[in-house]
């Protein structure tokens, strides 16, 4: 993986009319020239890896270089790097920026990491990026992603990272003056539950619920991507998709049977 940006493609998991992928393009502008978008038409948060596979997906040109689709994040980033844009590959997929952190077991769940891993999948690195804080609309919601993420996603692509992996950085809320510290960090668990469903009643008196997350915050242990945001720096996780839990593999193959990793059947 070169140092030098060629294509960028950018997706998010809040739609194309997103506040944070407005902010994502002004990023990639400071990183490249050739910037393309291909992005959900309506917000698809908690939209994982889902892929379309029962309906058809709408593709709605809005630029030479900047589509909706009414796909998930998923689907917009297969479609921008297979199909959209066109001419050579993008070199990298940046998905986000999203309002809200993508921490902890909620990566698994989270559109905006999807999109991330779904060009890791097709041979593209990807970088997720989000942004602490509540629901509030302000001018500086983002202000701590724009002014940092530019010269993180430089580094990182100097670095480098292996072709399986994917970059998740959060932003922490706050004045941009008291973020100084990047600290490269695990992905961590949560010790309380903070998911709820709360009922509600419409307006023809029917019950339905509205699914969401309570701002409560666990005891995280030192050196995870929560503690980190908790201590107002800004975390830098490497995930993988490889959800294999190899102690409990080790563990089983002693009593089940199987061949051990890096051992050939001969």
């Amino acid at each position: 993986m070169g140092t030098d940006l060629v294509r960028i493609l950018l997706t998010n998991d809040d739609g194309i009319n997103a506040e944070g992928l407005a902010a994502l393009e002004r990023i990639a502008a400071q990183l490249s020239d050739d910037v393309w978008i291909v992005a959900p038409e309506y917000e698809q948060s908690g939209a994982s890896r889902a892929l379309t596979l029962a309906d058809p997906i709408r593709v709605r040109q809005l630029d030479e270089r900047r589509y909706a689709t009414t796909g998930t994040p998923t689907d917009c980033v297969m479609l921008g790097l297979r199909e959209l844009a066109t001419g050579p590959t993008p070199d990298l997929v940046l998905s986000g920026v999203n309002r809200g952190a993508n921490l902890a077991e909620d990566v698994t769940m989270s559109g905006t990491v999807a999109g991330a891993i779904e060009a890791m999948a097709l041979g593209v690195p990807g970088i997720a990026l989000s942004q602490a804080g509540g629901y509030e609309s302000s001018a500086g919601f983002f202000a701590a992603a724009e002014t940092f993420a530019p010269g993180i996603i430089t580094r990182l692509i100097e670095v480098g990272w292996p072709k399986d992996v994917v970059m998740n950085v959060n932003f922490p809320h706050g004045e941009v003056a008291d973020i100084n510290t990047v600290e490269v960090t695990r992905q961590g668990f949560r010790d309380v539950h903070v998911r709820h469903a709360e009922k509600r009643i419409d307006l023809r008196g029917r019950e339905y619920y509205w699914m969401g997350f309570r701002q409560e915050r666990s005891s995280p242990a030192q050196g995870t991507d929560l503690r980190a945001l908790y201590d107002g720096k800004i975390s830098v996780s490497p995930l993988h998709i490889d959800l294999t839990h190899m102690a409990t593999v080790r563990d089983l193959q002693a009593k089940l049977g199987g061949t051990p990793p890096g051992v050939s059947h001969g």
